[in-house]
Protein backbone atom coordinates (compact mmCIF):
# COMPACT_ATOMS: atom_id res chain seq x y z
CA UNK A 1 0.00 0.00 0.00
CA UNK A 2 1.62 3.66 -0.55
CA UNK A 3 2.18 5.30 2.43
CA UNK A 4 0.01 8.67 3.71
CA UNK A 5 0.49 10.48 7.13
CA UNK A 6 -1.25 12.61 8.91
CA UNK A 7 -0.26 15.56 11.19
CA UNK A 8 0.04 14.89 15.58
CA UNK A 9 0.60 17.37 18.32
CA UNK A 10 4.13 17.51 19.76
CA UNK A 11 4.37 18.58 23.61
CA UNK A 12 7.13 20.32 24.60
CA UNK A 13 8.03 20.47 28.16
CA UNK A 14 6.27 24.02 28.74
CA UNK A 15 3.09 22.62 28.35
CA UNK A 16 2.75 24.32 24.73
CA UNK A 17 2.46 22.03 21.85
CA UNK A 18 3.02 22.74 18.14
CA UNK A 19 2.31 20.26 14.34
CA UNK A 20 4.18 17.64 12.72
CA UNK A 21 3.73 15.41 10.02
CA UNK A 22 3.86 12.01 10.93
CA UNK A 23 4.17 8.61 8.48
CA UNK A 24 4.85 5.08 9.75
CA UNK A 25 5.82 2.52 7.89
CA UNK A 26 4.22 -0.37 6.41
CA UNK A 27 5.62 -2.90 8.47
CA UNK A 28 4.80 -1.04 11.31
CA UNK A 29 7.98 -0.02 13.21
CA UNK A 30 11.31 0.97 12.25
CA UNK A 31 14.16 3.75 13.36
CA UNK A 32 13.48 7.43 13.89
CA UNK A 33 13.76 10.19 10.84
CA UNK A 34 13.61 13.89 11.92
CA UNK A 35 12.76 15.66 8.44
CA UNK A 36 13.07 19.75 8.42
CA UNK A 37 11.43 21.34 5.93
CA UNK A 38 12.69 24.46 3.70
CA UNK A 39 11.32 28.00 4.42
CA UNK A 40 8.01 26.90 2.95
CA UNK A 41 7.40 25.41 5.45
CA UNK A 42 5.43 21.25 5.76
CA UNK A 43 4.68 21.71 1.96
CA UNK A 44 3.74 19.08 -0.51
CA UNK A 45 7.40 18.20 -0.95
CA UNK A 46 7.90 17.82 2.42
CA UNK A 47 4.98 15.34 2.90
CA UNK A 48 6.51 13.28 -0.04
CA UNK A 49 9.16 12.77 1.24
CA UNK A 50 8.28 11.70 4.62
CA UNK A 51 6.34 9.20 2.94
CA UNK A 52 9.14 8.12 0.89
CA UNK A 53 10.84 7.80 3.87
CA UNK A 54 8.33 6.09 5.75
CA UNK A 55 8.53 3.48 2.62
CA UNK A 56 12.05 2.99 3.21
CA UNK A 57 11.38 1.96 6.64
CA UNK A 58 11.56 4.83 8.93
CA UNK A 59 9.10 5.76 11.52
CA UNK A 60 9.36 9.95 10.14
CA UNK A 61 7.98 13.32 11.84
CA UNK A 62 8.22 16.26 10.27
CA UNK A 63 8.00 19.15 12.71
CA UNK A 64 6.77 22.68 12.24
CA UNK A 65 9.26 24.81 12.62
CA UNK A 66 7.45 28.35 12.14
CA UNK A 67 4.62 27.33 14.62
CA UNK A 68 5.18 30.49 16.43
CA UNK A 69 4.82 33.05 13.97
CA UNK A 70 1.05 30.97 12.78
CA UNK A 71 0.72 27.27 12.36
CA UNK A 72 0.85 25.03 9.95
CA UNK A 73 2.41 27.43 7.48
CA UNK A 74 2.98 26.34 3.84
CA UNK A 75 3.60 28.36 0.70
CA UNK A 76 4.20 28.09 -2.58
CA UNK A 77 7.54 27.72 -4.74
CA UNK A 78 6.65 31.41 -6.26
CA UNK A 79 7.82 35.06 -5.83
CA UNK A 80 4.71 35.74 -2.73
CA UNK A 81 5.85 32.47 -1.22
CA UNK A 82 9.54 33.01 -1.41
CA UNK A 83 9.23 36.56 0.41
CA UNK A 84 6.88 35.48 3.16
CA UNK A 85 9.28 32.04 3.78
CA UNK A 86 12.30 34.63 3.93
CA UNK A 87 10.37 36.45 6.51
CA UNK A 88 9.42 33.70 8.80
CA UNK A 89 12.67 33.00 8.84
CA UNK A 90 14.04 35.77 10.11
CA UNK A 91 11.23 35.61 13.21
CA UNK A 92 12.67 32.26 14.12
CA UNK A 93 15.41 32.01 16.88
CA UNK A 94 17.49 29.29 16.39
CA UNK A 95 17.81 27.93 20.19
CA UNK A 96 14.35 27.96 20.33
CA UNK A 97 14.08 25.59 17.03
CA UNK A 98 17.00 23.55 17.97
CA UNK A 99 14.68 22.90 21.29
CA UNK A 100 11.42 22.05 19.55
CA UNK A 101 13.67 19.58 16.93
CA UNK A 102 14.81 18.18 20.11
CA UNK A 103 11.26 17.60 21.60
CA UNK A 104 9.99 15.94 18.24
CA UNK A 105 13.28 13.16 18.98
CA UNK A 106 11.54 13.04 22.30
CA UNK A 107 8.25 12.79 20.95
CA UNK A 108 9.52 10.35 18.43
CA UNK A 109 11.26 8.13 20.71
CA UNK A 110 8.03 7.88 22.85
CA UNK A 111 6.15 6.69 20.37
CA UNK A 112 5.50 2.60 20.03
CA UNK A 113 6.34 2.40 16.53
CA UNK A 114 10.20 3.11 17.00
CA UNK A 115 12.77 0.86 17.44
CA UNK A 116 16.55 2.00 17.06
CA UNK A 117 18.10 5.19 16.28
CA UNK A 118 16.68 8.26 15.04
CA UNK A 119 18.31 10.58 12.20
CA UNK A 120 17.90 13.99 10.63
CA UNK A 121 17.58 15.37 7.14
CA UNK A 122 17.78 18.57 6.81
CA UNK A 123 16.98 20.97 3.07
CA UNK A 124 17.74 24.24 2.70
CA UNK A 125 16.58 26.21 6.30
CA UNK A 126 16.40 22.12 7.51
CA UNK A 127 19.96 21.90 6.29
CA UNK A 128 21.48 23.95 8.64
CA UNK A 129 19.43 22.75 11.42
CA UNK A 130 20.19 19.51 10.64
CA UNK A 131 23.68 20.03 11.18
CA UNK A 132 23.23 22.03 14.55
CA UNK A 133 20.84 19.22 15.76
CA UNK A 134 23.80 17.06 15.09
CA UNK A 135 25.65 18.98 17.66
CA UNK A 136 23.44 19.48 20.40
CA UNK A 137 20.66 16.74 20.06
CA UNK A 138 20.39 12.99 21.11
CA UNK A 139 20.40 11.65 17.45
CA UNK A 140 22.71 9.71 15.43
CA UNK A 141 23.33 10.61 12.53
CA UNK A 142 22.29 13.83 9.75
CA UNK A 143 22.17 14.83 6.48
CA UNK A 144 22.07 18.53 5.15
CA UNK A 145 21.22 19.30 2.07
CA UNK A 146 22.58 22.42 0.51
CA UNK A 147 22.27 23.74 4.35
CA UNK A 148 21.90 27.81 4.49
CA UNK A 149 24.16 29.61 6.98
CA UNK A 150 26.36 26.37 8.03
CA UNK A 151 29.52 28.35 7.65
CA UNK A 152 28.09 30.74 10.28
CA UNK A 153 27.79 27.45 12.74
CA UNK A 154 31.50 25.86 11.77
CA UNK A 155 33.08 27.25 15.11
CA UNK A 156 31.33 24.17 16.61
CA UNK A 157 32.67 21.34 13.94
CA UNK A 158 34.68 20.21 16.90
CA UNK A 159 31.60 18.95 18.81
CA UNK A 160 30.26 16.45 16.25
CA UNK A 161 30.46 13.22 17.55
CA UNK A 162 28.20 11.35 14.89
CA UNK A 163 28.08 10.49 11.23
CA UNK A 164 27.23 13.60 9.14
CA UNK A 165 26.41 14.20 5.19
CA UNK A 166 26.64 17.77 3.52
CA UNK A 167 25.20 17.44 -0.24
CA UNK A 168 26.42 20.96 -1.64
CA UNK A 169 25.27 22.34 -5.09
CA UNK A 170 27.51 23.93 -7.35
CA UNK A 171 25.59 26.75 -8.59
CA UNK A 172 24.19 27.72 -5.10
CA UNK A 173 24.32 31.42 -4.67
CA UNK A 174 22.68 30.64 -0.97
CA UNK A 175 25.54 28.51 -0.17
CA UNK A 176 28.41 29.98 -2.42
CA UNK A 177 32.15 28.96 -2.80
CA UNK A 178 33.23 30.66 -0.20
CA UNK A 179 30.63 29.12 2.06
CA UNK A 180 31.35 25.50 0.95
CA UNK A 181 35.36 25.98 1.21
CA UNK A 182 34.85 26.85 4.36
CA UNK A 183 32.42 23.53 5.14
CA UNK A 184 35.04 21.39 3.97
CA UNK A 185 37.71 22.88 5.41
CA UNK A 186 36.02 22.65 8.79
CA UNK A 187 36.11 18.74 8.23
CA UNK A 188 39.23 17.83 6.46
CA UNK A 189 40.32 14.99 8.08
CA UNK A 190 37.32 13.70 10.12
CA UNK A 191 36.03 10.05 9.13
CA UNK A 192 32.44 10.64 10.77
CA UNK A 193 31.59 13.27 7.64
CA UNK A 194 30.90 12.98 4.09
CA UNK A 195 30.74 16.10 1.80
CA UNK A 196 29.26 15.51 -1.86
CA UNK A 197 29.50 17.92 -4.33
CA UNK A 198 27.49 17.97 -6.95
CA UNK A 199 28.54 20.07 -10.08
CA UNK A 200 26.13 22.00 -12.65
CA UNK A 201 23.37 22.51 -10.39
CA UNK A 202 21.49 24.75 -8.19
CA UNK A 203 20.63 25.83 -5.13
CA UNK A 204 17.25 22.95 -4.21
CA UNK A 205 18.45 20.42 -6.96
CA UNK A 206 16.60 17.56 -4.63
CA UNK A 207 13.10 19.52 -4.87
CA UNK A 208 10.71 18.11 -7.45
CA UNK A 209 8.28 20.55 -8.42
CA UNK A 210 10.66 23.49 -8.65
CA UNK A 211 12.13 24.67 -11.74
CA UNK A 212 15.91 24.06 -10.03
CA UNK A 213 15.04 20.11 -9.60
CA UNK A 214 17.69 18.08 -11.16
CA UNK A 215 16.22 14.13 -11.14
CA UNK A 216 20.07 12.62 -11.71
CA UNK A 217 21.67 14.36 -9.04
CA UNK A 218 18.71 14.37 -6.89
CA UNK A 219 18.80 10.54 -7.35
CA UNK A 220 22.25 10.39 -6.24
CA UNK A 221 22.17 12.58 -3.34
CA UNK A 222 19.18 10.02 -1.91
CA UNK A 223 21.22 7.29 -2.36
CA UNK A 224 24.17 8.62 -0.93
CA UNK A 225 21.57 9.53 2.40
CA UNK A 226 20.17 6.00 2.36
CA UNK A 227 23.91 4.74 2.81
CA UNK A 228 24.43 6.69 5.55
CA UNK A 229 21.08 6.13 7.23
CA UNK A 230 21.32 2.02 6.79
CA UNK A 231 25.01 2.21 8.04
CA UNK A 232 23.89 4.30 11.18
CA UNK A 233 20.27 3.29 12.27
CA UNK A 234 18.80 1.36 9.54
CA UNK A 235 17.08 -0.54 8.81
CA UNK A 236 18.85 -3.64 7.04
CA UNK A 237 17.89 -5.35 4.09
CA UNK A 238 19.02 -8.39 2.03
CA UNK A 239 18.68 -6.35 -1.33
CA UNK A 240 20.48 -9.49 -2.78
CA UNK A 241 17.76 -11.73 -1.59
CA UNK A 242 15.05 -9.44 -2.17
CA UNK A 243 16.19 -9.75 -6.01
CA UNK A 244 16.87 -13.04 -6.18
CA UNK A 245 13.16 -13.84 -5.24
CA UNK A 246 12.08 -11.36 -7.57
CA UNK A 247 13.83 -13.15 -10.47
CA UNK A 248 13.12 -16.28 -9.12
CA UNK A 249 9.37 -15.32 -9.82
CA UNK A 250 9.64 -14.04 -13.01
CA UNK A 251 12.11 -16.42 -14.43
CA UNK A 252 11.10 -20.23 -12.27
CA UNK A 253 7.96 -19.84 -11.45
CA UNK A 254 6.92 -17.53 -14.23
CA UNK A 255 4.30 -16.29 -11.50
CA UNK A 256 3.10 -12.73 -12.12
CA UNK A 257 1.41 -11.76 -9.00
CA UNK A 258 4.07 -12.91 -7.08
CA UNK A 259 6.22 -10.84 -9.02
CA UNK A 260 4.37 -8.45 -8.61
CA UNK A 261 4.32 -8.82 -4.54
CA UNK A 262 7.87 -8.27 -4.11
CA UNK A 263 7.41 -4.72 -6.21
CA UNK A 264 5.99 -1.13 -4.65
CA UNK A 265 2.74 0.09 -5.61
CA UNK A 266 4.50 2.16 -8.24
CA UNK A 267 7.46 0.44 -9.73
CA UNK A 268 8.39 0.60 -13.23
CA UNK A 269 10.41 -1.63 -15.72
CA UNK A 270 12.44 -0.37 -18.39
CA UNK A 271 14.91 -2.47 -20.43
CA UNK A 272 17.01 0.13 -22.37
CA UNK A 273 18.10 -1.01 -25.77
CA UNK A 274 14.53 -1.68 -26.79
CA UNK A 275 12.27 0.96 -24.35
CA UNK A 276 9.98 -1.89 -22.89
CA UNK A 277 8.61 -2.18 -19.66
CA UNK A 278 6.00 0.02 -17.98
CA UNK A 279 5.45 2.51 -15.14
CA UNK A 280 2.84 1.59 -12.66
CA UNK A 281 1.08 -1.06 -10.97
CA UNK A 282 -1.20 -1.71 -13.99
CA UNK A 283 0.98 -1.60 -17.05
CA UNK A 284 4.24 -3.73 -15.30
CA UNK A 285 1.76 -6.62 -14.29
CA UNK A 286 0.32 -6.35 -18.07
CA UNK A 287 3.47 -6.08 -19.77
CA UNK A 288 4.58 -9.24 -17.29
CA UNK A 289 1.32 -10.79 -17.87
CA UNK A 290 1.25 -10.39 -21.70
CA UNK A 291 4.42 -10.02 -22.84
CA UNK A 292 7.70 -10.84 -20.88
CA UNK A 293 6.45 -13.84 -19.08
CA UNK A 294 5.00 -15.21 -22.25
CA UNK A 295 8.47 -14.31 -23.90
CA UNK A 296 11.03 -16.22 -22.08
CA UNK A 297 12.55 -18.68 -24.37
CA UNK A 298 12.17 -22.29 -22.49
CA UNK A 299 15.71 -23.18 -22.26
CA UNK A 300 16.96 -19.16 -20.70
CA UNK A 301 19.53 -19.50 -18.16
CA UNK A 302 21.78 -16.53 -16.44
CA UNK A 303 25.11 -17.16 -15.34
CA UNK A 304 26.37 -14.86 -13.15
CA UNK A 305 29.11 -12.37 -13.57
CA UNK A 306 28.95 -10.09 -10.32
CA UNK A 307 27.32 -8.41 -8.12
CA UNK A 308 27.32 -5.24 -6.47
CA UNK A 309 24.76 -4.34 -3.59
CA UNK A 310 24.35 -0.67 -2.41
CA UNK A 311 22.49 0.65 -0.01
CA UNK A 312 19.32 0.99 -2.33
CA UNK A 313 20.57 -1.13 -5.31
CA UNK A 314 21.68 -4.19 -6.64
CA UNK A 315 23.46 -4.08 -10.02
CA UNK A 316 23.90 -7.78 -11.44
CA UNK A 317 26.46 -8.44 -14.35
CA UNK A 318 25.17 -11.47 -16.16
CA UNK A 319 25.14 -13.93 -19.16
CA UNK A 320 22.21 -13.86 -20.99
CA UNK A 321 21.64 -17.23 -22.72
CA UNK A 322 18.53 -18.73 -24.38
CA UNK A 323 17.84 -19.89 -27.94
CA UNK A 324 15.52 -17.79 -30.15
CA UNK A 325 12.38 -20.51 -29.66
CA UNK A 326 10.05 -17.44 -29.84
CA UNK A 327 9.30 -14.23 -30.02
CA UNK A 328 10.46 -12.45 -27.65
CA UNK A 329 8.95 -8.88 -27.66
CA UNK A 330 10.19 -7.18 -24.75
CA UNK A 331 14.17 -7.87 -26.41
CA UNK A 332 12.91 -8.64 -30.20
CA UNK A 333 10.24 -6.66 -31.03
CA UNK A 334 8.36 -7.99 -34.41
CA UNK A 335 11.16 -10.71 -34.80
CA UNK A 336 10.37 -14.09 -35.94
CA UNK A 337 11.55 -16.84 -34.34
CA UNK A 338 15.26 -17.45 -35.67
CA UNK A 339 16.47 -20.90 -33.49
CA UNK A 340 19.70 -19.64 -33.07
CA UNK A 341 21.55 -19.69 -29.82
CA UNK A 342 22.47 -16.98 -28.05
CA UNK A 343 24.35 -15.96 -25.62
CA UNK A 344 24.74 -11.80 -24.34
CA UNK A 345 25.91 -9.74 -21.71
CA UNK A 346 23.42 -8.35 -19.48
CA UNK A 347 23.40 -5.95 -17.05
CA UNK A 348 20.55 -5.16 -14.77
CA UNK A 349 20.25 -2.02 -12.15
CA UNK A 350 17.96 -2.45 -9.90
CA UNK A 351 16.80 0.02 -7.14
CA UNK A 352 14.73 -0.93 -4.07
CA UNK A 353 12.57 1.11 -1.75
CA UNK A 354 12.84 -0.47 2.00
CA UNK A 355 12.24 -4.54 1.20
CA UNK A 356 10.05 -3.90 -2.57
CA UNK A 357 11.69 -3.32 -6.10
CA UNK A 358 11.23 0.06 -7.16
CA UNK A 359 12.64 0.52 -10.55
CA UNK A 360 14.67 -1.73 -12.95
CA UNK A 361 16.46 -0.18 -15.53
CA UNK A 362 18.39 -3.28 -17.61
CA UNK A 363 20.80 -2.99 -20.43
CA UNK A 364 22.88 -5.22 -23.16
CA UNK A 365 24.26 -4.62 -26.61
CA UNK A 366 21.68 -4.87 -29.42
CA UNK A 367 23.52 -5.12 -32.11
CA UNK A 368 25.51 -7.96 -30.52
CA UNK A 369 22.30 -9.99 -30.37
CA UNK A 370 20.92 -9.04 -33.48
CA UNK A 371 24.21 -10.68 -34.80
CA UNK A 372 23.71 -13.71 -33.06
CA UNK A 373 20.09 -14.28 -34.41
CA UNK A 374 21.32 -13.32 -38.21
CA UNK A 375 19.81 -10.01 -38.53
CA UNK A 376 22.91 -7.84 -38.85
CA UNK A 377 25.76 -8.46 -40.75
CA UNK A 378 28.52 -7.09 -38.71
CA UNK A 379 31.11 -7.22 -42.20
CA UNK A 380 32.67 -3.69 -41.95
CA UNK A 381 30.72 -2.55 -38.69
CA UNK A 382 32.34 -2.20 -35.60
CA UNK A 383 29.85 -5.01 -33.80
CA UNK A 384 30.48 -8.30 -32.43
CA UNK A 385 28.35 -11.19 -32.47
CA UNK A 386 28.79 -14.04 -29.33
CA UNK A 387 32.70 -12.85 -29.20
CA UNK A 388 31.48 -10.43 -26.88
CA UNK A 389 30.02 -12.89 -24.46
CA UNK A 390 33.11 -15.05 -24.81
CA UNK A 391 35.41 -12.49 -24.02
CA UNK A 392 33.36 -11.56 -20.57
CA UNK A 393 34.29 -14.65 -19.19
CA UNK A 394 37.86 -15.05 -20.32
CA UNK A 395 39.75 -12.38 -20.45
CA UNK A 396 42.78 -14.18 -22.27
CA UNK A 397 40.53 -13.88 -26.02
CA UNK A 398 41.87 -10.98 -27.83
CA UNK A 399 41.01 -7.47 -27.92
CA UNK A 400 41.04 -4.23 -29.84
CA UNK A 401 40.21 -6.76 -33.01
CA UNK A 402 38.25 -4.29 -33.91
CA UNK A 403 40.62 -1.56 -34.81
CA UNK A 404 42.19 -1.75 -37.78
CA UNK A 405 45.35 0.04 -35.94
CA UNK A 406 46.01 -1.71 -33.13
CA UNK A 407 48.66 -4.42 -34.66
CA UNK A 408 50.69 -1.12 -35.97
CA UNK A 409 51.00 0.24 -32.76
CA UNK A 410 52.91 -2.72 -31.25
CA UNK A 411 56.13 -1.73 -29.77
CA UNK A 412 55.69 1.92 -30.53
CA UNK A 413 56.61 4.56 -27.07
CA UNK A 414 54.03 4.99 -24.52
CA UNK A 415 53.27 8.29 -23.97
Amino acid sequence: MIVVGQYVDVTKQSGESFAAYLSLPTQGSGPGLILLQEIFGINDYMRAMADRYAEEGYVVMVPDLFWRSGPRQELGYDEEGFKRGLALRNELVEDLVVEDIGDTVRALRARGEHAGGVGAIGYCLGGLFAYLSALRLDIDCAVSYYGVGVQDALGEAGLLKVPMVFHLAELDKYCPDAARNAIRAAFEGNDLVRIYDYAGVDHAFATHGRDVYDPAAAGLAYSRTLLVLRETIGPRYDLSALWDSHTYYEFEARDVPATMSTMVDEPYVNHIPTMTGGVGQEDVARFYSHHFIPGIPEDTKMIPISRTVGADRVVDEMLFCFTHDREIEWMLPGVAPTGRYVEIPLVAVVTLRGNKLYNEHIYWDQASLLVQIGSLDPEHLPVTGVEQAKKLVDKSLPSNELMPSWPASKGKPVA
